[in-house]
């Protein structure tokens, strides 16, 4: 008998059994979650480069495979231990009271494999915030926290209490800039809802603006590879007028678009606004079946008045709806209520959209344990401080 089972601690016993996946067996599972983000699909991987990663499956005593993680992993300069990092993830059943039976053997087999600290970022949401009830708050020095949520879902609570406890840390604590991927994010639900529903969701400037696309001859089509440098064109001319800078290669974009449409036909597309022969407008739409998201936006600074991103955004809605999706995600949103904040600018463009604002719960880091590995992690963060 083991020293642990002497002991009478069993609790080891119940953990799931963690092990390798072939991608078909990853897309498999991700096909059957309604949460799992792109994020988590093995083409992920090869999009991001100095990053190695593999992918992980947890399986009941059945058999059945319960969970799943795409895990990408960073070395750290100057040593062989690395960062460990699951992007909106891992895919597990989080409403699981007794998570330490999958989060366990995940912490093992990470430390095993040279990691001294992991990130991730659970799926369940946290607070939601209708649109309208945004939209009469806002004012100067406002921010989203400072309004009652239109909905708190009870298992986001639950999930970050439930971190807490086992030492998690909530990357940024309450603020929303210190995480990877937007922790504020913008969602139109689709489910159930006819072509009239999302038109009628739209408030009147969006009603009057898409009319006004449609008059000028805005036309919307589908692009290809070609036309990626034209919208990275576009990208760059967004981040100097918006003010915002993501710092992606043309390279970036093309990487992405062929790994995941390598993986899946039509995963990523780039949709186009053109007038008059010109693209005006360039979006990028990302589609794993029940989830479609609208990734990134760029626009030219002329011939504004025809309104071309209300008249892609409004399509990319509507083709996403009739790909039976049940969620369209606009992605981030800064948590700024200030009109008189740039970054408001963008809140208010897609809360016209009749969406909603949702705090999801953030991305959490640990170290794996170890003095090593904690000392590593400290220093870890005074270098992320320092950058």
């Amino acid at each position: 008998m083991s020293a642990l089972l002497a002991t009478g601690d069993r609790s080891r016993e119940q953990d799931l059994r963690i092990h390798g996946l072939t991608a078909d067996e990853h897309r498999a599972h991700l096909a059957t979650r309604a949460e799992a983000g792109f994020l988590q699909y093995p083409s992920w991987a090869a999009v991001k480069e100095g990053w190695s990663s593999e992918r992980l499956g947890w399986r009941e005593d059945g058999g059945e495979l319960s969970g799943s993680a795409l895990v990408l992993y960073r070395q750290f300069p100057g040593t062989r231990k690395y960062f460990a990092y699951l992007p909106e993830g891992p895919v597990a059943d989080w409403a699981d009271p007794d998570m330490d039976r999958w989060l366990r053997p995940l912490l093992a087999h990470l430390r095993a494999a040279g990691a001294f600290a992991v990130r991730m970022g659970p799926s369940p949401a946290y607070r939601r915030w209708d649109g309208a009830r945004l939209k009469a708050a806002t004012g100067p020095g406002r921010t989203v926290g400072d309004v009652l949520a239109s909905e708190v879902d009870p298992l986001g609570a639950a999930v970050a209490d439930r971190l807490r406890a086992r030492g998690w840390r909530r990357c940024g604590g309450d603020g929303d800039d210190a995480d990877a991927q937007p922790r504020y994010v913008f969602r139109v639900p689709l489910a159930g809802r006819t072509t009239e529903d999302l038109w009628s969701g739209l408030n009147q400037e969006w009603r009057r603006n898409v009319r006004r696309a449609r008059k000028a001859g805005v036309r919307i089509v589908t692009g290809s590879a070609a036309e990626l440098p034209e919208f990275h064109r576009l990208l760059r001319i967004t981040e100097e007028r918006d003010g915002f800078r993501l710092g992606r290669s043309l390279a970036y974009y093309q990487r992405q678009y062929a790994a995941l449409n390598a993986e899946a036909p039509g995963r990523m597309k780039l949709c186009l606004a053109v007038h008059d022969g010109e693209i005006l407008a360039a979006h990028t739409m990302i589609s794993t079946g029940r989830r479609v998201w609208y990734q990134t936006g760029a626009s030219a600074d002329h011939r504004r008045e025809v309104r071309p991103s209300n008249a892609l955004q409004w399509r990319m809605m509507c083709d996403a709806r009739d790909a039976g999706a049940e969620v369209y995600d606009m992605r981030g949103v800064s948590s700024t209520l200030d009109p008189g904040d740039r970054p408001f600018g963008l809140l208010r463009w897609k809360l016209g959209t009749g969406g909603q604002v949702v705090e999801t719960l953030g991305e959490w880091e640990t170290s794996v344990g170890g003095a090593a590995n904690n000392a590593l992690y400290r220093a870890f963060q005074a270098y992320l401080a320092r950058r």
